[in-house]
């Protein structure tokens, strides 16, 4: 990505918009902003500052790493001038208001569509995958764990927030098994190929793999969410909560060990 750090592609404009649901994230604040379509700049805020001078500003930060999805958050104008009080609203205070935010808006998602997750799981058993790896053990491990192991970082808030959803997962697993589908297996199948490509590209012939796979894992992680998101677009099954439930989904699916490795 080039373009310096306002260049947001349009993966992180329908992330950030999609899971935000289009409104501030400021707390009790219902303030409606535009589409991703025709964003205003003055609604996309960066956590940590776009340019030198501004509030939070990172220096050790690349420009890619500013106008991504993690270091953004949409506010309307109001509540972006009243979060430039740094002091007050710290990186990481910025960052629980977006969790929160996030989660909030999840969970009214799904109480609004209670097939939210059921009609994803559908939509990515359904994706062909070439060469497709055989499920193996279906074990759920500790999550905190398995990112220790694996030096997740930056999606730690992402993964404590959505795991509390797989007891939702499973009851659909559940479900499906005793009506005689294979959706969960070919769903998780789906998973682990995803991954296990993707992890060739950055592992490549490295003779110590889990060493690139630590230095790599954030990236790892949000490129398989990349590709059941474009696999999802193109599809004729694609909508919002479809896109929302991706995240459960692939949470669940790293409990299980579909997605980066497992403690040894």
């Amino acid at each position: 990505m080039s373009g310096g750090p306002r260049y947001y592609t349009p993966k992180t404009l329908k992330r950030l918009y999609g899971l935000s649901g289009n409104q501030c994230s400021f707390p009790g604040c219902t303030k409606r902003l535009v589409n991703a379509n025709n964003a205003l700049d003055s609604n996309i805020c960066h956590i940590e500052a776009a340019l030198l001078g501004g509030e939070r500003y990172n220096q050790s930060m690349s420009d890619e790493e500013r106008a991504d999805y993690p270091n953004l958050i949409l506010l309307c104008v109001q509540h972006h001038e009243e979060t430039n009080n740094f002091t007050v609203y710290t990186v990481e205070a910025l960052r629980e208001m977006k969790r929160n935010h996030e989660s909030q808006f999840l969970t009214e998602r799904l109480k609004n569509n209670p097939s939210m997750l059921k009609n994803a799981i559908n939509a990515i058993a359904g994706i062909n995958i070439d060469d497709l790896i055989e499920p193996d053990s279906l074990n759920v491990i500790d999550p905190k764990s398995k990112m220790a192991y694996n030096s997740i970082k930056r999606n730690v808030s992402l993964i404590q927030e959505y795991k509390i959803y797989s007891q939702k997962v499973n009851s659909l697993y559940d479900e499906l098994e005793k009506q005689g589908s294979i959706k969960k297996e070919k769903l998780l199948s789906n998973i682990k190929t995803i991954y296990t490509q993707i992890k060739g590209k950055y592992v490549l012939d490295n003779p110590n793999p889990i060493e690139v796979i630590r230095q790599n894992a954030d990236d790892i992680f949000d490129d398989v969410y990349d590709y059941l998101y474009s696999k999802m677009e193109e599809s004729d099954l694609f909508e919002e909560d479809i896109v929302l439930g991706i995240n459960i989904i692939m949470v669940d699916a790293f409990t299980r060990c579909k997605i980066l490795e497992e403690t040894v």
